[in-house]
């Protein structure tokens, strides 16, 4: 009796698997779009004079000694995906001064404030930074890397490395 049972519920599921093939629905996606020689950048076709941080904004908040606030406004306002060097230069420079500038001691409480999208885009300038690195910069760019990551997770550094989009 259990094997009759068996075979009829075997059946039933069959008869419902053919059904679910037999319909097309599944087939309207077009596949094609996502093939890798189809596959198209995206244009950058904003000024890059008008994106990116206030320079003058920032470089005075260093000069009255507020470092934080400085990184806050270097991270909202940075220019991710832009293909100009030399803003993407300049804008690492920048990064750079403002990382320097923040003390061992502070990096916690200025990591605590951050939300996930900064500490992402914060995340982007430590390893741009760790590319060119300067006299003594790797060292503090390493203890940014351990506090944002200790906050931040294996999350953040995926969604670095593999966003297009780099500062």
């Amino acid at each position: 009796q259990a094997y009759n049972c068996l075979i009829h519920f075997y059946k039933r599921y069959l008869q419902k698997m053919a059904k679910n093939t037999s319909s097309n629905v599944f087939r309207t996606l077009d596949v094609d779009q996502y093939n890798e020689d189809n596959y198209k950048e995206d244009n950058d076709s904003t000024d890059p004079a008008a994106l990116g941080p206030n320079d003058t904004l920032i470089t005075s908040l260093l000069a009255a000694n507020k470092p934080v606030e400085a990184l806050t406004h270097l991270l909202s306002g940075a220019t991710l995906g832009i293909k100009d060097q030399a803003a993407r230069t300049a804008s690492l420079t920048l990064a750079m001064r403002v990382l320097m500038a923040i003390k061992v001691s502070q990096i916690d409480d200025a990591v605590a404030q951050l939300d996930n999208e900064s500490r992402d885009v914060l995340m982007k300038f430590i390893y741009r930074g760790f590319e060119v690195p300067n006299e003594g910069s790797s060292a503090h760019l390493l203890v940014w890397h351990e506090k944002v990551f200790t906050v931040a997770g294996v999350g953040s550094i995926v969604r670095v490395l593999t966003d297009k989009k780099r500062v």
